[in-house]
């Protein structure tokens, strides 16, 4: 036993039981390195997260307009044929209405069809910039369009069928 145990007083310098950790490493150095690559990590790590969310986006955007393009082709195409049923019923000069706007709608989806995103966006941006009264006005009525539709398709589903 050391003189600590059984005097219950503080070891002496004569006492070999004294362990001194001179040869433990100096880690002065080494946490500050430690701390730099992991911060160095971190910062690449952000930049591949950053780099996947910029891709998947720049995808669901191309695929989202792609859609729109086809909803407008298809547009297009109903609203020409009904320019011949307009023509019967209210006569050739609203018929020739319904084909200009059809072609207005095509021309239209042409051209977004031929615009990458990016552009898309900056086009956007200057139309805000130019007239924020009208982007404003069209964003309300947008809302309220959607809100209507999705407010239908909710009043349909909670509707119980007629049918027992």
């Amino acid at each position: 036993m050391t003189d600590f145990n059984r005097t219950g007083t503080s070891p002496t310098t004569n006492d070999s039981s004294v362990v001194l950790d001179t040869d433990l490493p100096s880690t002065s150095g080494t946490t500050t390195d430690t701390v730099g690559s992991t911060k160095q990590t971190l910062k690449d790590e952000a930049s591949k997260l950053s780099a996947k969310a910029t891709d998947k986006a720049r995808s669901l955007a191309d695929e989202g307009k792609a859609k729109a393009t086809g909803a407008l082709d298809e547009f297009s195409r109903l609203m020409e044929d009904a320019a011949g049923t307009v023509d019967e019923k209210l006569g050739e000069q609203y018929g020739q209405y319904a084909r200009s706007a059809a072609k207005a709608i095509s021309g239209f989806s042409d051209g977004l069809r031929g615009k990458e995103v990016e552009d898309l966006l900056a086009d956007a941006g200057d139309f805000v910039r130019k007239s924020p009264a009208i982007a404003i006005g069209t964003a309300a009525a947008l809302g309220f369009v959607l809100a209507r539709i999705v407010k239908a398709g909710v009043d349909t589903d909670a509707t119980p069928s007629a049918k027992g």
